[in-house]
């Protein structure tokens, strides 16, 4: 892959999960602020709403390439399930913590952790894991 292509799958990589992020943050929100569940649990039940965009958005547009195959959608599947269960404990757990030593907002803590896990843990594994394509 070229550094310009690289760089064109990584912006893409990062609107899809702004996108799915916008969704997950909105739920949690609703969720938090409306329902009155603990933001813990309301990040889990945002991930989850927020995956099913970010999952969509990334098998059909952000790493499609020509001349590439795409892996059977329950294989892909199965292992996005495993990158955002452990996205969503990333995410509960980091905020949960920095929430509580930084003395912030869990809303503001939330945006930190999202940033830090999407770019070390999320981008990764989806691109070289879970959307990984073999030439034809």
């Amino acid at each position: 892959m070229s550094k310009k292509n690289a760089v064109f799958v990584f912006a893409k990589a990062q609107l899809s999960a702004f996108t799915g992020g916008i969704v997950d943050y909105l739920v949690m929100i609703l969720c938090t602020e409306l329902l009155g569940i603990h933001y813990t649990i309301s990040i889990a039940i945002g991930g989850i709403v927020g995956a099913v965009v970010n999952f969509s958005v990334n098998r059909y547009w952000t790493f499609t390439t020509p001349n590439a195959s795409h892996a059977p959608v329950g294989q892909q599947l199965i292992k996005f399930i495993f990158v955002v269960g452990g996205s969503i404990l990333l995410k509960s757990s980091g905020t949960y913590l920095f929430t509580n030593w930084l003395k912030l907002d869990y809303k503001i803590c939330r945006v930190i952790v999202d940033i830090i896990v999407s770019l070390g843990f999320n981008y990764v594994l989806q691109k070289y894991w879970v959307f990984r394509r073999k030439s034809l």
